[in-house]
């Protein structure tokens, strides 16, 4: 039996990696986490039931899910000092993870990217120790979530919304500045992806989403707290900035499909954006929950709040003539969702 590797698996991408593997796949998928961001597998896994092994808990009456509780760059330094030390402290009769879906990160909203910089760029960290590991582990294939957040902010202004193409980054040209410490460290681990990939020949593709959501997304973020302000009719409801600043917003769903369409293509760590194609202004956004809820409160802009750029959206033409791939599920219908999941947990409260 393969067994998978989910680095940050109880984050909001990892967990629904996680439930798709075990929905499609009979593997095994290691996670790690030190649940710092994430949730512990028992608030979202139904028919939780565990048996532990020293720090190792094993879940499912199946044991298909395996969850090491810590900081992933301990775990990278326990397998580089003793590769076999899965087998050596828990017995587990493997010795190489098949796929590695990397999500461990330093994440957050606006308000981590801007008000904490230096923490974010831990990630630099996280992804240089967890490339220098891949390249002697060998798995079968990696994932590199990049971000959106790695496109030069000279193209996301208020003067023009030009829709972003993969190859507006350009390693042998300039490449301009990204955002914050979270677009540098996510523009470096594609280098190292790159290097991963040319260098060493491991089977490696990244990922450039924008501005995934989905129903259990943390409140930090902006989809799920404007949907759960509006729930709770929010008068006069505020909005960061002036609220005419826009997104590209892709539901969850959609990233796992396309995610696992490029683990089965791409190898050579080239990188693909996952997003609609659409740019909605957060004021748009607002509208559309405030519908949902059935009434139109009063606009409070929050100028003295952090916005990021003005405009991300991307360009979706090289993914559709490449794989033909387009998301599935609408802005309405992903909203809705959202919107549905925050006025049940109003409900449960």
């Amino acid at each position: 039996m393969k067994v998978h590797l989910v680095s940050g698996g109880c984050g909001f991408v990892g967990r629904n990696m996680v439930r798709r593997l075990l929905e499609i796949t009979e593997d095994k998928v290691f996670i790690v986490d030190d649940l710092s961001i994430g949730i512990h597998p028992s608030a979202w896994l139904d028919h939780y039931k565990a048996k532990t092994i020293k720090d190792l808990e094993i879940i499912g009456t199946d044991e298909r899910l395996l969850f090491w509780q810590g900081d992933f760059r301990n775990f990278l330094f326990y397998m580089r000092e003793n590769p076999d030390y899965l087998n050596t402290k828990y017995n587990l009769g493997f010795d190489k993870f098949a796929d590695i879906y990397h999500f461990a990160a330093i994440v957050g909203g606006r308000a981590k990217i801007e008000g904490d910089p230096m923490k974010v760029a831990l990630d630099l960290s996280i992804d240089a120790e967890f490339f220098f590991w891949v390249c002697n582990h060998r798995p079968a294939r990696v994932l590199y979530p990049s971000s959106s957040a790695a496109y030069p902010i000279s193209l996301q202004t208020d003067q023009d919304a030009i829709a972003l193409r993969e190859p507006d980054i350009d390693f042998e040209g300039n490449l301009g500045t990204p955002d914050m410490t979270y677009g540098w460290s996510k523009l470096t681990g594609e280098f190292l992806a790159q290097i991963a990939a040319r260098h060493y020949e491991i089977p490696v593709v990244c990922i450039r989403p924008f501005s995934g959501y989905g129903e259990d997304q943390d409140l930090s973020y902006p989809v799920p707290a404007i949907a759960a302000r509006a729930a709770a009719r929010e008068d006069p409801f505020e909005v960061w900035g002036s609220g005419k600043q826009g997104r590209d917003f892709v539901h969850i769903d959609d990233i796992i499909d396309f995610i696992m369409i490029l683990m089965d293509r791409v190898k050579d760590g080239s990188a693909y954006n996952i997003g609609s194609g659409k740019l909605t202004t957060f004021l748009e956004l607002i509208n559309l929950f405030t519908d949902f809820a059935g009434y139109k409160p009063v606009i409070k802009p929050l100028l003295n709040k952090p916005v990021g750029v003005h405009s991300r959206y991307s360009d979706m033409s090289l993914v559709d003539k490449t794989f033909g791939w387009k998301p599935k599920i609408s802005l309405e219908e992903g909203m809705k969702r959202v919107y549905d999941a925050a006025v049940q947990r109003i409900k449960d409260k």
